[in-house]
């Protein structure tokens, strides 16, 4: 503001003197009054939107589940129950006496195993019958089975001709033979025991 302003001139009258007063006051005012608005804060504007309410949801209906009617059943007539009666059981019959079973007969022991009498074991050395030398000259050959009775001992107690060879001298070459051997007698169980044997006596000119 110029101070300047404030002087006046004594040349002025008073009723100009008034006016340029109010002009200066006026100007004074409207400047503190532009100073006081600058100096207000920018206020930011909010704007507000009115919002429609939505709708509320109608509740769905729930329709009632009808409850089954129960048909009321007949009473039933319960029969009597029977009465039980007390069996008595009857007496148990006397026990027949049991007919004791067989005694086992023992079988009869089986006879003890037989072998017979044996001539030709190695042991023995029984010598082979001597081939007659005028059956040898004439070629006479043939089988001679003789039938001997061997003693517990295993001695011969008898020989004789069964089947001849059909030379006499052949078969009284075997007899004589024969005679002198010794035999295994034969056995009944663990004894020995006197018993028959068939002894053959081949005479063989290629033998």
């Amino acid at each position: 503001m110029n101070n300047a302003a404030l002087h006046f001139s004594p040349r002025l009258s008073p009723a100009v003197f008034g006016i340029v007063l109010a002009a200066h006051g006026l100007l004074f005012w409207a400047l503190l009054r532009q100073q006081s608005f600058d100096l207000l804060p920018t206020q930011n504007v909010l704007s507000v939107r009115l919002l429609t309410p939505a709708a509320p949801q109608q509740p769905e209906t729930v329709q009632p589940v009808p409850r089954p009617v129960e048909t009321p059943q007949p009473l039933r007539k319960l029969a009597p129950q029977p009465v039980p009666v007390e069996t008595v059981a009857p007496a148990p019959a006397a026990a027949e006496p049991v007919a004791a079973a067989p005694e086992a007969v023992a079988a009869p022991a089986a006879p003890p195993s037989e072998t017979q009498p044996l001539f030709d074991a190695d042991y023995l050395a029984n010598p082979k019958p001597s081939y007659p030398a005028l059956s040898r000259r004439l070629g006479e050959e043939g089988k001679v089975m003789l039938r001997v009775q061997v003693a517990a001992s295993g001695l011969p107690l008898a020989v004789e001709v069964q089947a001849g060879s059909g030379s006499e001298r052949l078969d009284r070459a075997a007899l004589d033979a024969v005679r002198r051997w010794r035999f295994v007698p034969a056995r009944r169980g663990s004894a020995a025991v006197a018993a028959t044997v068939l002894v053959p006596i081949v005479f063989s000119l290629n033998g």
